[in-house]
């Protein structure tokens, strides 16, 4: 299965030659490129790349920025810096897997690429619209995706904690939403994201109450879970379920 690969730099001539080592080596496909950091962002979501190449020299967003775009948008996507500027390492800490300056032979760059882009990991995502039947939707999706990538073991926890992140996005944020599922090495991450306002919050548990008990489940079934703001664009509410390898 090809790498594939978003090309994000504001130099044409310089992803026309990442573009062209990629093509020769084989073994990839080139299904986006970005000059800007918001477009970068956007094709991140749209296309789920298996690895981004990105400079952190773009004209309106910060390297962080991107960076966290990336991480909200499309958390399984790898990053590789391709940079003219050796001082930018220091500022990435541990948030991508590659560094590479610009004047570094194009091979040692390719190579790095077919690495990362080999590596345990595969996203799925389902858009649902604001109606009760998301949830049932956002369960029959899990269902097939947990069952492709052959963990049967976490497939009850996944399908209650999409279903329970599915509910809170239509019922509470009044919203479309996203469900998007990434397989790490250790774990099922499982993203939901709306463009409601407010945010979820656990409330007191009640015998005689049904709403608000959704995330007390959620909180017992993960190993993790949170939510992260995006800028202007809503939020997106994830959690992880343990998995063995």
């Amino acid at each position: 299965m090809a790498i594939r690969t978003l090309l994000v730099d504001d130099v044409v001539s310089v992803r026309r030659l990442v573009r062209t080592a990629l093509r020769v080596r084989g073994g990839f496909e080139v299904v986006g490129e970005a000059g800007d950091g918001a477009e970068a962002v956007r094709l991140v979501g749209t296309l789920l790349p298996d690895v981004v190449v990105l400079d952190l020299g773009l004209p309106d967003l910060a390297g962080q920025e991107v960076l966290s775009g990336i991480r909200v948008h499309s958390p399984g996507s790898k990053v590789v810096i391709f940079s003219g500027s050796e001082s930018e390492r220091s500022t990435i800490g541990e948030q991508v897997h590659g560094f590479v300056l610009k004047d570094t032979k194009i091979d040692y760059l390719v190579d790095l690429l077919q690495s990362v882009g080999m590596r345990d990991a595969r996203e799925s995502a389902i858009e649902l619209p604001r109606a009760l039947t998301s949830a049932a939707e956002a369960r029959s999706f899990v269902t097939k995706t947990v069952l492709d990538w052959e963990l049967a073991a976490l497939l009850d926890d996944a399908v209650l904690v999409a279903s329970e992140l599915a509910t809170n996005a239509v019922t509470h944020a009044d919203s479309a939403c996203r469900i998007r599922l990434s397989l790490q090495p250790t774990a099922l991450r499982i993203d939901v994201v709306d463009t409601g306002t407010g945010t979820p919050e656990p409330r007191p548990e009640s015998f005689t109450e049904d709403h608000g008990r959704g995330l007390h489940l959620i909180d017992a079934l993960a190993t993790a879970w949170g939510l992260e703001q995006i800028p202007g664009d809503g939020k997106v509410v994830w959690a992880e379920l343990a998995r063995s390898r």
